[in-house]
This record gives C-alpha cells, structure tokens and sequence, in this order.
C-alpha cells in the first residue's frame, strides 16, 4: 500500500480543501489514537502544538475531537516551534505529538505531523498504518473512557529553558547585535526572548502575526526584509526561520546569506576538530551542493546523502549512528539536542562559534565555493502527470547526456506542493542554464 495521504512531512493542503478539511483532521485524529492506543488500556495522552496559520484553530479543534473519542488525553500547547512538539511529546510521556502547520508554504496552507513517544516523526511504515485506519470504521472508545482535553500554559517556556542549555557553558551574546526574523510564525515569542536572555541584543522581524501574514515577505524563504534590517541596525548577524521554526537562513552583517549547506559544512568542521561529530560523516540530502561534498572530503569526512526531506535524513542518521544532518533548505537536524530541525538550536550554534572565536559573521558563512546550482519549479494542476509524457523524457535524458561528467541532475515532485522541481548543477553555467530551460519548457509543455 502506498501513501495516499500523507507526504514527505505529514498531511498537507489548502486550508478547508481536500485533505485539510475539519472532516479529515477529526478522522486523521481519530485513527492516530486508535493506532496509539490499540492495547485499549486508559491514560494514553498527546501533545498538540501549532503555528500561528488562522485555520490552526479550526485543525486543533478538529483533531482534539478525534482523539479524545478514541480515549486519548489531549495537551493543548498553542503556538510553539514543531521541534517544541517533538521535545515535549518526550518530555512529558506521551505517546504522540501532532504539529499543525505547513512549515514555509503560505498562510492558506496548512498541515498535520506526526511524532511518536520517542519525539522523532512517525515512519512511512506506520503512516501508510494510520491511512489504513482513515479509510476503514474507526473504534471508537465507550462513553466513559472518552478523552479529556487541557491547555498547557508553560509549554513554550520548558521548550526555551531546555533551548539554552544546548548553548556552551561559560559562553554569552553580550555585545552581539542579533536580528532574529521569527516569519510571523511559531517561534514569534519564543526566539527573541531566548536570544535576549543569552544576552544579545535584540531586533525584532516578523513577530507580529495575525493569522494571515505567515512566511508573508519575510522569514528563511525571503531573506531581504532581514537583510535590510540588519544593515539599518548594524547588526552582527541575522537569523531568519521559518514559520514553524525547523528551518533557519543565517545572513552576516552585509545581509549576505548562508544557506543550510554552509550552517552545515561549519558545523561538521568544528564538530570534527572537537572530536564530536559520530561516524566522520554529515547526512544531507540530494539536493545539497556538490561543493559541500568536497569540502568535507578534503577534511577527510563523507557526505551520506539520502532523498530530499528531513525525516529521511533522520532515519539515516538513526540508522548508522551520526548525529549531524540536514538539508540545504535549512533544516539542520542534531540528534544531540533534538529529534528534527530546530532553527533556533542551529542559529545558536553559529552565534556560539561567532562567541567563541570572535570572528564575524561574514568569516563563517563563507565556508566552501559552491558549483553553480539553479533550481526552478513548475506548478502543475491537480491529476497531471508531466514526468509520464515521452516527450518531457526524451528531454531529459538527452540532458542528462549533454551533461554527463560535467555535473548532474535533479528532477523530482515537491512532497509538500504542487511543483515539478527542475535542479541541476555544472561548473559551465551556460550549459547549466541550458538544460534546466529545456527541462522546464518540456514539463510545462506537457501540464
């Protein structure tokens, strides 16, 4: 059985639109609880965090129903970073997390995931489980084990103190000037009050939501509004997240950016000098430059890669022992600290070794040349199915041959939108312009 449901990070779609519907939260509720508490024995609980998306409140609801009508005990944690969820679902017992939000899309998106009592997001396997129950007749619990619900009113506040103990002991941000862009979205509150107690100073971007203004020109996917900031402040450095806070972008006093690649590539360095980085080894996905994997081979380290979405990059991280991974979007995953991206955790770690060594931003952002990469997306309808055509494969394929031994490409369906992406790297930027036009007006041809 394949998924239907569910993508490459949990259910996703336009907000009161097949499947983020009321209708499908309360039966996707419904059946992760019976999938949770198959063992039919009472004091089974889940903790439901979410982003600051004004179909949040519609989703919470709807989900709170399902789960408490199979016997689960729900938590109400409010807006709170989806890392938050994966750490408290741990932390306080539970047996699931849920997190509401569609990461980075627009506000008029929004999703559901998963996490199981270990804190790590639920694997296919159990997915395509949960999809099984969906379709089938849910059991629902006797009259008098129905669930109860509560609100948690410290939960962003336990996820912040344990957020400052993965700083270095002995270490401060006095004298950094920080701005810290919070996409109008979960971590709005908790990112600059974790930044202000280590001791930046603090300027603010994208805090102000209201339900609609989500990842709205600002946040990791639009860099400029703190780019601009930081250079009206004369700000040390900018940190911008992503609605959901598992994602960061990290920009030096220019407002230059440094993507997911190079928060990793400085990360596997200091990690590998200090002895601390497990397996010799960072996991990232295909998507990520082929400078950085040269980077770490001249260091003597390997780049593992795995497909494009950070729970892959978990899993293999679980599965040979490394503690280092992530993804060029900015998903910067370190098993030591927390169980998936955490955007906050990574910015401070950078802003740790700025401490540390006293360098600028702009001398750690820089960490290898990268091969000229270029990505474009093609947004195709509902049903279509432009990778099937003959014609958007013979392009292809004859651009992989143009190509060869000169770079590669990338050709895959978004998990989380309705986009063909089209990547390619090569050293001769005229050829690599080349091919991902051709590739490009060969999908939207065949939409």
């Amino acid at each position: 059985m394949t998924r239907k449901l569910f993508g490459t990070d949990g259910v996703r779609g336009r907000a009161n639109t097949h499947p983020m519907t009321a209708e499908m939260a309360l039966r996707l509720g419904a059946a992760a609880g019976r999938y949770f508490r198959r063992d039919g024995s009472p004091g089974h609980r889940v903790v439901i965090g979410k982003d600051t998306r004004l179909s949040g409140y519609m989703l919470e609801n709807a989900l709170t129903a399902g789960l408490t009508s199979t016997g689960m005990n729900v938590l109400l944690l409010g807006p709170v970073p989806t890392p938050a969820v994966g750490f408290l679902t741990r932390s306080m017992r539970a047996d699931l997390g849920v997190m509401i939000s569609a990461s980075h899309n627009p506000s008029e998106d929004n999703g559901i995931k998963f996490f199981g009592p270990d804190g790590f997001k639920l694997s296919d396997e159990a997915e395509i489980e949960i999809e099984g129950i969906v379709a089938g007749d849910i059991q629902l619990a006797q009259a008098s084990n129905i669930g109860r619900a509560k609100r948690i009113e410290d939960g962003r506040g336990r996820y912040q103190e344990f957020v400052k103990t993965t700083f270095p002991a002995g270490l401060r941000l006095d004298g950094l000037k920080v701005v810290i862009d919070c996409a109008n979205g979960a971590a709005y509150r908790a990112a600059p009050e974790v930044l202000w107690e280590l001791g930046a100073t603090v300027v603010p971007v994208g805090v102000n939501p209201n339900g609609t203004n989500i990842n709205d020109r600002c946040g990791s996917t639009y860099t400029q509004t703190a780019a601009e900031a930081v250079v009206a402040h004369g700000a040390d450095v900018g940190i911008c997240l992503d609605g959901d806070a598992d994602r960061v972008m990290i920009l030096d006093e220019k407002g230059q950016v440094a993507d997911g690649d190079q928060i990793m590539a400085m990360l596997a360095s200091r990690w590998a000098e200090d002895g601390k980085l497990k397996g010799g080894a960072l996991v990232a996905t295909v998507m990520s430059n082929l400078g950085l994997e040269r980077h770490l081979s001249a260091r003597g380290l390997r780049l593992e890669r795995t497909a494009v979405g950070d729970r892959y990059v978990v899993e293999k991280m679980r599965a040979g022992g490394f503690n280092l991974g992530g993804e060029q979007s900015g998903h910067i995953v370190m098993t030591d600290y927390a169980t998936t991206g955490d955007g906050l955790i990574a910015g401070l770690q950078f802003l740790a070794e700025m401490a540390r060594t006293g360098k600028r931003a702009s001398e750690l952002v820089r960490q290898f040349e990268t091969v000229p990469q270029m990505l474009k997306n093609v947004r195709f309808s509902a049903g279509a199915q432009p990778l099937e055509k003959e014609s958007v494969k013979a392009v292809i394929g004859a651009s992989e041959e143009r190509i060869k031994g000169k770079g590669r490409i990338l050709i895959r369906k978004s998990g989380t939108e309705p986009l063909i992406r089209v990547m390619a790297e090569c050293e001769d930027e005229g050829m690599l312009r080349a091919v991902v036009e051709e590739i490009v007006g060969a999908v939207e041809a065949a939409i």
